[in-house]
């Protein structure tokens, strides 16, 4: 499978050097400031693409702000009739290629449908120029994520991944903490969450995760349910018959052909803080561990371990992902707090543990009257509220394009490492696995026939 070389591939690297890196101290790496003649008291004109689960949540954050309405989009007929009854003027879509057709009246748009779509729901509207609020994760691999950043980049828009925690207090006290110095050179980052939804080979693990275990793909097809369109919500993806293991609710993530899993999900979301703290460009290799993987379904439990060269005065980092079962070795001989989720920067002179709200710094004794930094990192306005402000201002959002799109080119690279069966080199610059060509096949797929992308 080849990768052709953009014209103007945009890198981490490259993007600190065009913008002048800091966002209000923080280190966010960002696109070029956004030009905009609005007054914040204006309204946007927003289009909703999944208005059902998590973008029935997005939709409230819309209409709290005051937004218009002015078209909404799903396959799921309940969901569209039920946000409809709220904005009655709004335009109705099943299919979001159709809503496209018409953008005159469009500021911005909201993408909350599954992750094999995002991309397909979301570079139209870059192209049209529309300001983009994307579910996480971004897109569903490694190509459609370098895709869409490199679009956002061109269409000088508004835009910003749904990762709500980034917007909380304790994530910057965490980064101000790190940046600052207290621990020392950080050389060492753990990340474990302990859902375990997925395949894997323990029965005590699936009897436990029962609601969202499947042994395999199902042979026979169910009924499509009358209010759903089932081929437009299967999209770009392989043709299947329905099933309930797929929908509804959120159990499709689990298939490679719809989502990658907890990996790309959850961490969205936990490896957004070391990313941030520590200013993280491409990995240069990456080493998975689980079971053997499944062809059709991601694992409940697995472990990536990515590696970071030196740069720059910062030393060389590993950031080792643990999922399900897995734990770190620190954790498991009980020499941190047994957090069920959490982060755990390991520096020269000490280590922070956090989690999403609180934090602590390691080894309690040796911190006793410790005095953390003036916080410099301001207060988030809100995840949605800052987009919002973003889209009427021109000012920047801290999950943006730029730096949610290498965050999720990472994530999924844990997942090609465990899917290829052995330790990746990544070239980040011509995306190829220079150890291991077979790993190609995982950064990008065929689509089905009558899908494009672009």
């Amino acid at each position: 499978m080849k990768f052709h070389k953009a014209p103007s591939r945009i890198t981490r690297r490259r993007f600190l050097h065009t913008t002048g890196g800091a966002l209000a101290g923080a280190s966010t790496l960002g696109f070029p400031a956004i030009v905009s003649a609005r007054s914040p008291n204006d309204k946007l004109n927003i289009a909703v693409i999944g208005s059902g689960g998590r973008g029935g949540r997005n939709l409230s954050e819309m209409e709290k702000s005051g937004e218009h309405i002015v078209a909404l989009c799903d396959v799921n007929a309940h969901n569209l009739v039920k946000a409809a009854e709220k904005h009655p003027q709004a335009r109705r879509y099943k299919d979001y290629r159709v809503l496209f057709e018409k953008t005159d009246d469009i500021d911005a748009v909201v993408v909350s449908v599954p992750e094999h779509v995002h991309a397909f729901a979301t570079l139209p509207a870059l192209k049209a120029g529309k300001h983009v609020y994307c579910e996480k994760p971004l897109t569903r691999d490694v190509y459609e994520a370098r895709v869409v950043t490199e679009a956002a980049a061109k269409a000088e828009v508004a835009t910003q991944m749904g990762t709500q925690i980034h917007a909380g207090s304790n994530y910057r006290r965490v980064v101000e903490l790190i940046q600052s110095g207290a621990i020392g050179p950080v050389r060492e980052v753990h990340v474990w969450v302990s859902r375990a939804w997925g395949w894997h080979p323990s029965k005590e693990v699936a009897e436990a995760n029962k609601d969202f275990y499947v042994a395999d793909r199902p042979t026979e097809e169910m009924p499509v349910p009358d209010y759903l369109d089932w081929d437009l919500w299967i999209g770009p993806a392989p043709w299947r018959p329905f099933h309930e293991v797929y929908f509804p609710g959120n159990k499709w993530y689990r298939w490679w052909d719809f989502g990658n899993g907890t990996m790309s999900d959850l961490g969205s979301h936990w490896n957004d803080l070391p990313f941030w703290a520590l200013n993280l460009d491409a990995p240069t290799s990456i080493e998975a561990d689980g079971p053997p993987p499944h062809p059709e379904i991601a694992p409940a439990s697995m472990s990536a371990k990515y590696e970071y060269p030196t740069r720059g005065e910062r030393p060389a980092l590993t950031l080792t992902w643990h999922q399900g079962t897995h734990k770190p070795k620190i954790w498991e001989e009980g020499k941190i707090p047994q957090w069920g989720n959490g982060h755990l920067f390991i520096g020269d002179d000490g280590m922070v543990l956090s989690d999403y709200k609180k934090h602590v710094l390691l080894p309690e004794e040796k911190f006793k009257g410790f005095k953390p930094p003036e916080p410099w990192i301001p207060e988030s306005l809100g995840h949605h509220a800052e987009w919002i402000h973003a889209c009427k201002t021109g000012a920047p959002t801290t999950c943006h394009f730029g730096y949610s799109g290498p965050l999720t080119e990472a994530n999924h690279l844990g997942n090609v490492a465990f899917r290829a069966g052995k330790k990746i080199e990544w070239d980040a610059v011509n995306m190829r696995i220079p150890n291991a060509p077979e790993a190609g096949q995982y950064l990008k797929r065929e689509y089905r026939e009558g899908w494009v992308l672009g």
